[in-house]
């Protein structure tokens, strides 16, 4: 008889609970978390670690009882700081790593008391998994239009403006945290974990109806230090591009606004161009760190479109976009705010006339 493998533990509901509890340690929420979880740790960081350390060290039953200490400690807390006022018919979700005993003790305690409290078998383990499957089986449900154009095309406000029109948008950058080139560095801003990143695309993806079109800008595997998930980045490419097709001074002025906080902070600007070395040699960034100190913005723009990014945006698009050779295209000289909003009604009109036509 071929043995019977257990069923993986499924996500609940989450919306049938009041409350989702993340009962691990503020690293590992930070990490990546159930989205709307609060974290109400049961062991700290450094509490986690001291377990963990005698539980190695010395021995797993040392390790329970400082655990247990610890654990009561903060659940009383909880209970005094957080839950006091949750009334009889409160209904908790609570979790932890693995599903196991911090968890388990928070659950105990509420249930307790009478409250309905919910522990999630498996734990964020589970959550995992979960993420992992969806980004697996939802980009293939989806048909994406991909808004294409050299750097400076204003692709990403003019994704934005599309969402404001009401379509159904996935802003990578957005969630990354990051431009997508070397220059994609948000100050004051870091980007997520993969973890979390990777929570938030499914999030977005789960949200959206297959029946309507998903509107995405085209970005290479990687966004900055993130990766795009293999089965997403797939789908992407099959998508139909639409080709913004924006003049030369429109991009250069575009991009001038757009990056004015490196204009700022011309150090920075010179170490992230310093990566570029190997590409284009000492002499091109001597130039360059000599248009920086003259603050002539224009020229150094320029150079680095006609120089840098337009020869890899010509490469990109020919080895990875099979959509490409059905593009629609968008021809703008004005990628002021004015000029993004009518170009994504443009936009909007053209992929609707388009989606018609095939019904």
């Amino acid at each position: 008889m071929p043995q019977t493998l257990p069923e993986r533990p499924v996500i609940p509901d989450l919306s049938a609970f009041d409350t989702i509890i993340d009962v691990r340690s503020p690293a590992e929420f930070a990490e990546d978390h159930i989205p709307g979880a609060i974290n109400c740790p049961v062991l700290d960081n450094e509490q986690r670690i001291e377990v963990g350390t005698l539980h190695k060290q010395v021995s797993p039953f040392e390790a329970r009882k400082v655990g247990a200490a610890h654990v009561s400690r903060n659940i009383a807390l909880h209970l005094e700081q957080q839950f006091r006022d949750c009334p009889k018919d409160w209904k908790p979700l609570v979790y932890c790593w693995r599903g196991g005993n911090r968890s388990g003790s928070m659950t105990t305690v509420f249930r307790a008391i009478g409250w309905k409290t919910v522990q999630l078998e498996g734990g964020y383990k589970t959550w995992r998994n979960h993420v992992i499957a969806g980004l697996s089986t939802l980009p293939p449900r989806f048909e994406f239009a991909v808004v294409c154009g050299p750097t400076g095309s204003g692709k990403t406000c003019i994704l934005q403006a599309i969402g404001a029109l009401g379509e159904q948008v996935l802003d990578l950058e957005t969630l990354a945290c990051h431009k997508g080139s070397v220059l994609g560095i948000l100050p004051g801003q870091p980007q997520p974990s993969q973890k979390s990143f990777e929570t938030a695309l499914y999030q977005t993806l789960a949200g959206f109806d297959p029946a309507r079109p998903v509107y995405v800008e085209a970005e290479s595997r990687k966004i900055g230090r993130l990766h795009v998930p293999e089965t997403l980045i797939e789908r992407i490419r099959l998508g139909r591009c639409l080709a913004i097709d924006a003049t030369l001074p429109a991009r250069v002025d575009f991009l001038i606004d757009d990056y004015a906080y490196f204009l700022n902070t011309p150090a920075l600007l010179c170490e992230r161009l310093e990566r570029l070395h190997e590409h284009l040699g000492r002499e091109t960034l001597k130039r360059w760190q000599g248009l920086i100190a003259n603050k002539d913005w224009p020229a150094l723009v320029r150079e680095l479109l006609e120089l840098h990014y337009d020869r890899l945006y010509g490469r990109s698009q020919e080895h990875h976009f099979a959509g490409s050779a059905q593009s629609l295209a968008f021809a703008t000289d004005n990628l002021t705010s004015a000029g993004i909003a009518d170009l994504a009604k443009e936009i909007v009109r053209a992929v609707q006339s388009r989606t018609a036509q095939i019904a």
